[in-house]
């Protein structure tokens, strides 16, 4: 008798089985893709420009801040032994041949700026704190080159999961009104809106987390050499101070 039964419910287990197989929705990517409406398309596509973007904000800094680390490390030797022995014109030219240091940068405004008040005279007051505001304005154009690019990364980072929200809702709704649409509440009727919802969440997560994680980072880096250009800046103004001194 029990085999009677199940024999009877076979048939329709099998319809069901096929039922499901056949509203299952694919999740490949092209599916999702295929399953997403405009809008959510629009989403995801505003998203991959903010992802292109944060990836070539962020190469472009790293090799900036590398050349700049390099640079600095060959210099700051060189035009430290050229200034002991008083020769300040090699220590400007020192300064000119690293272009991408943003220790030389700051050197040479005030090296510059302290020559044009004549190096073979006395040393005056005025000429030491025009040097040091020569340093401090240079010093600020650095930081502003070195911080370039950053408050983009912190607006993608900052943004990127509410744009990927704005999809999910979108998501949401379209799933609802498939519901409403068809009359019912199979999976089929729901893939499409799930899917958006899916993939604008995954990709605005995944375009933040990185954009973050870069700004933090490259943050780190800028207020490291602003220490290094403050260091920089106060031994050179001490050593205008000495030469002031001295004669």
């Amino acid at each position: 008798m029990i085999l009677a039964h199940l024999t009877q419910f076979a048939p329709h287990t099998a319809a069901l089985a096929a039922y499901f197989q056949d509203q299952a929705p694919g999740f490949t990517v092209v599916d999702l893709w295929h399953n997403m409406g405009i809008l959510a398309k629009m989403v995801v596509f505003l998203l991959l420009i903010m992802s292109v973007w944060s990836l070539a904000v962020m190469i472009d800094r790293a090799l900036y801040f590398s050349a700049a680390r390099k640079q600095s490390r060959e210099f700051a030797p060189k035009v430290a032994g050229a200034l002991k022995e008083g020769r300040l014109d090699e220590a400007i030219k020192l300064a000119d041949r690293s272009k991408k240091s943003h220790l030389a940068e700051v050197v040479t405004a005030g090296l510059q700026e302290f020559r044009n008040y004549g190096s073979g005279g006395t040393v005056s007051e005025p000429q030491v704190e025009a040097s040091q505001r020569a340093l401090e304005r240079s010093e600020a154009i650095v930081h502003a080159k070195l911080k370039r690019g950053l408050g983009g990364l912190a607006t993608i980072g900052s943004t990127a999961p509410f744009i990927g929200l704005f999809g999910t809702v979108v998501g949401i709704l379209n799933a609802f009104q498939a519901i409403a649409t068809q009359k019912t509440s199979g999976i089929g009727a729901v893939a499409g809106g799930i899917s958006e919802a899916l993939v604008t969440t995954a990709f605005g997560l995944f375009v933040a987390i990185p954009a973050v994680m870069a700004f933090n980072y490259f943050t780190n880096r800028v207020e490291a050499f602003d220490v290094e250009m403050d260091n920089s800046s106060s031994e050179l103004v001490d050593y205008f101070l000495k030469q002031g001194a001295r004669r």
